[in-house]
């Protein structure tokens, strides 16, 4: 039987109180050759979020002894908006049977233009 986690993503700026609306959000797995797979691209609504995405993850008993594979599978999450600086967020956890709420927020582009990708890396947890 396969495990699956879902991921959502709020996208915003201005600390959180303002949703922005048609940032491409893509969803990256990992995988054991160091390639990267694309999952989706979706578009922020009105709201900032994007539709949930279910992912495939190692099942629960992964978590139960130590010693085991990891019980979560890992993905990076890229955001891109015009007028706001690309982020990137590595190592984002998906645990089976679980919703994931990644908050991605973005910062305004400099008036004179200057591009920068912000990148932000969570460390994994060590079960």
């Amino acid at each position: 039987m396969l495990h699956s986690g879902i991921l959502l993503t709020r996208v915003f700026t201005s600390r959180g109180q303002l949703p922005v609306e048609n940032a491409a959000v893509s969803v990256v797995l990992h995988s054991d050759s160091d390639r990267h797979t694309l999952l989706n691209i979706q578009t922020s609504d009105r709201s900032g979020n994007t539709l949930p995405t279910t992912i495939e993850t190692p099942g629960v008993q992964n978590s139960q002894f130590p010693g085991q594979e990891a019980p979560f599978t890992l993905c990076d999450i890229w955001v891109e908006h015009s007028g706001y600086q690309p982020l990137t967020i590595q190592n984002v956890q998906i645990f089976p049977g679980i919703t994931s709420i990644q908050d991605l927020p973005l910062l305004p582009m400099t008036e004179a233009g200057e591009y920068s990708v912000e990148q932000v890396e969570i460390t994994p947890q060590d079960l």
